[in-house]
Parts: C-alpha cells; structure tokens; sequence
C-alpha cells in the first residue's frame, strides 16, 4: 500500500512539473528567413523574383525529408511574398481596407520558414529575375552568403537568449540592392 501511495505522488508531483515549465510558443521548433528585396536607391519590394536556398555552387537545395523546414517536402526552398489577409483570416488584395499582414514582422517581403536547427551559414539566397518584363528591365542574378543573425527567431525564450550575445541581432530583414543588366 505505501507502494502504491509513493507511486501516486510521484506520478502527480511530475505531472505537475510539467505543467509548471509553461506554455510553448506557436513558433518553438521555426524560424524564418525573411528577404527585402528593392532596386539601389529605391525602397519599392521588387516582385515576380525568385529566391531559392542554394549550395555555394549556386544549385537550389531540396528539402529532403524535412531536414530544413517543416513545409515543402523534398521540394526546392523557394521564398514566397508575404499577403494581406481580413478579419476572417482569407486573404485579401493588397489595398483592401481593414486588412493585416499574414506574418505581421515581414510586411510587403519575401520569407521562407525554416527549423530552429538550419545551420544558415551552410546556404546561400540566389535571387533571380524571372520576368524580367514585368520589372522595368531584367536584374542581374545574385548569390548571397546567409548567415545565423539573418534567422528571425520568434519565441521569446530564444530572443532572450539571442540578445545576450554580441554581434549582429537577429530578427531583421535580409536587404538585397538589385541592378538592372546593361
């Protein structure tokens, strides 16, 4: 019988640490890559790009078995623009009255979601022109180191521990200049 007693109270006492370590974030096991794309001088996201996760060789990485993000499986990572959505949640046209950003820290830019494990500095943005009409002129096609800082980390146990850190802080926008080809 005080088997049976101690075994309860154990039971309860680390039932009752779990619940104690508190709430999870929605976003604990993602973070996100987020890109600000405009022409020298102008401030105006460019659209109609493309912008891939890729090798140093410039080749676009697959997303084998969710090994970098939880979306896109054995797909390439491509960037989508971020869109307005209603009160209801369904997305909307840009200029639509009471409308919001799906992912509010990103506004009118482009974003990748990624696992809180993607080793950053292993990857490169390439950002292309895809139709180039569409843009005024075609631009010349960038490859771009990525590094850890550019991660945006959005629970707030990890910012915490992010900020203790020196260096350059995360959770700002990649900002890409674009030029038009000659």
């Amino acid at each position: 019988m005080r088997l049976l007693l101690i075994f309860l109270l154990l039971v309860a006492a680390t039932a009752k640490a779990q619940v104690i370590t508190g709430q999870h974030c929605g976003y604990d096991f993602t973070s996100y890559l987020v890109v600000k794309v405009h022409e020298k001088g102008q401030s105006e996201t460019i659209k109609n790009l493309r912008i891939s996760l890729a090798d140093s060789l410039g080749r676009e990485v697959f997303n084998i078995n969710n090994l970098l993000s939880w979306t896109k499986r054995n797909e390439p990572l491509v960037f989508s623009m971020n869109y307005k959505i209603d009160n209801t949640g369904a997305k909307v046209a840009n200029d639509a009255p009471d409308s919001r950003w799906f992912f509010p820290f990103a506004k009118d830019q482009y974003l990748l979601s990624v696992t809180n494990t993607f080793k950053a500095e292993n990857y490169y943005l390439k950002v292309q022109d895809i139709d180039g009409k569409e843009n005024g002129g075609e631009f010349e096609t960038q490859l771009i180191q990525l590094f850890p800082f550019n991660m945006y980390v959005l629970c707030s146990s990890e910012n915490e521990r992010q900020a203790q850190q020196f260096g350059p802080r995360t959770n700002r926008p990649i900002e890409v200049f674009l030029e038009l080809k000659k």
